[in-house]
């Protein structure tokens, strides 16, 4: 009998786990606070590096997407009533974790009239007050279904980095994000530098979905154009057998032909690789 050959992972995809930090006692003080953080809910690669080093990316309002993006592990329906606390727990959970660069993120919460405008701001100033010597915040925000409105309130809260990613090329939106606009989210870090010019704009891609190169080029041409200032580009990880499949395992070398590209058509602050996330080593490359 001939027996299938099995296919995993590349070499370059196999982590270890480091050793020494503090990785449980990150995850003790979030269980306990009552907190969510992107690295658990999408099952990050990154996590027990970035808990071992005492970084973690907070989720804000609730772990409840009313999206359901074929590539996001995050779970998805009907959403709790917002936490009012949640804000100064995330600000207190910061402070005791040492924190001098934070990141914050959400859900998508098309259910409220903001988005959860509100709650990002809230969050941020509650951050800049609760922690010493001027912490920096980064916030990645959802489309906010385009609404100006509801994005000004989080500018006008003065976050160190808006970011918002566009995670795909535009012919791939119907498949990767059904419930998204490629234009919308373009115009979205547009409208950042309109209403703040001196704001640094951050925004991510995932690869490994079925995109040309060209198209790739197009995307950051797009990105560059409409003012993005800061660029991620990882390796799309396939979270469960009912998500989207991978269609290619970019090599390193290619990650850096990538990187190199990004450069040349302007980006100076980019990172790329294949456990490059949005979030990944963020107080790295806003410092770079």
């Amino acid at each position: 009998m001939k027996l299938k050959k099995k296919y995993g992972k590349p070499s370059w995809l196999k982590k270890s786990l480091p050793k020494g930090g503090d990785y449980q006692r990150v995850k003790e003080l979030l269980s306990k606070a009552g907190l969510h953080t992107v690295c658990q809910e999408a099952n990050c690669p990154n996590m027990f590096e970035c808990f071992s080093k005492d970084t973690s990316t907070f989720m804000i309002l609730g772990s409840e997407c009313t999206r359901n993006c074929k590539f996001c592990n995050v779970a998805s329906g009907q959403p709790e009533p917002i936490n009012p606390y949640e804000p100064v727990k995330v600000a207190q959970a910061a402070h005791d974790l040492k924190l001098k660069y934070v990141v914050v993120t959400s859900v998508t919460r098309d259910d409220l009239k903001d988005g959860g405008a509100y709650h990002f701001a809230d969050t941020i100033k509650a951050i800049k007050k609760t922690l010493p010597n001027n912490p920096k915040v980064e916030v990645l925000i959802p489309d906010f279904q385009g609404n100006i409105d509801a994005l000004k309130i989080v500018v006008r809260a003065k976050p160190d980095v808006l970011n918002h990613n566009i995670e795909t090329v535009p012919s791939l939106y119907p498949s990767v994000r059904p419930e998204a606009n490629y234009q919308q989210s373009l115009d979205l870090l547009q409208k950042v530098k309109h209403i703040d010019s001196s704001m640094v704009t951050k925004s991510g891609m995932m690869i490994g979905l079925g995109e040309t190169t060209d198209q790739l080029e197009q995307s950051m041409i797009d990105l560059f154009n409409h003012g993005c200032d800061i660029l991620t580009i990882g390796q799309y990880l396939q979270p469960t057998k009912s998500h989207l499949k991978v269609k290619k395992y970019y090599s390193p070398e290619e990650f850096e032909k990538l990187e190199k590209k990004a450069r040349t058509i302007g980006f100076n602050k980019i990172a790329a690789g294949p456990f490059v996330r949005s979030s990944y080593q963020a107080k790295d490359l806003f410092e770079s």
